[in-house]
Formats: structure tokens, sequence, C-alpha cells
């Protein structure tokens, strides 16, 4: 089992975990942009899951559901685990999330994110160690 994680790609789940998706999208598109394979596949599908909930969260239903299928169509050849990511488990957490809006009509425009049901990115095995989240940051803002 191999715990040696980009950086780039554990400052991302610090940043998604903590609810900053379009910061988290942010430093996975630099790692999305030197990757290739399966390795690319799966940090798109990230970073739309990601871009999803930002759309999802700022009323953007028709871009939510688009990006929450377009980024499980990326991750499904990856596998599960993949990169550490229980993705089974992942998408169980999205589907729940977006089941409301995934099934709401045009004329519904209501749906709103709840926030309680908010997916979260669990690693296993656990990196040895976290970075901090701004220093990627710092670095994309300089760029």
């Amino acid at each position: 089992m191999n715990s040696d994680y980009d950086p780039r790609y554990l400052a991302g789940v610090l940043l998604f975990n903590a609810g900053d998706f379009f910061e988290a999208h942010e430093v996975w598109e630099d790692l999305w942009a030197d990757s290739a394979g399966r390795e690319r596949s799966f940090y798109q599908g990230l970073i739309q899951a990601a871009v999803g909930l930002c759309h999802f969260g700022n009323g953007n239903l028709r871009g939510a559901v688009k990006l929450y299928r377009s980024s499980r169509d990326y991750m499904a050849p990856c596998g599960s685990p993949f990169l550490g990511l229980d993705a089974v488990a992942f998408w169980r957490q999205m589907e729940r999330c977006f089941a409301e809006v995934l099934t709401a009509t045009e004329s519904d425009r209501r749906v709103e994110l709840d926030e309680s049901l908010l997916p979260t990115l669990l690693l296993d095995p656990p990196p040895e160690a976290w970075p901090d989240p701004h220093d990627f940051l710092a670095a994309e803002e300089q760029a």
C-alpha cells in the first residue's frame, strides 16, 4: 500500500472536505495538467464533482446535474479504490447529496444544496502527513 500521495491531491482533498469546492478544483487542475491515463481521468472527475457542487450551491441546477454526470463518467473506469479513495462510497454520498436535484423538473427551481449531505473524501491508507492547502492556493493566485 502506497501512501505517497501528490501534495496537490491532498491539498485538494482538504479543501473539498472543508466545502471550498472552487479552491479544490483550482488545485486539482494543476495536478490534472501534469497527469496522464487513468489518473488524469480520475482528477478530471474530482474537478468536475467539485465544480458541480459549486454550481449546486450557487443555484445553477442544470450545470450541477451536467457536471455530476460527467464527473461520474470520468471516474468510473478508474475502479475503486483509486488513489486511496473508495470511489463507490464517494458516489453513494454524491447520489444522496444530488438526489433531489437529479429528480427535479425544469419548473422546480427551489432545490437547494443541503450542507448536511455534502460528500467527504476519505483516503485509505491515510497520508503520513497533510500539506497546508493554503500553500497551493497562494501559488495558484500568483500564477
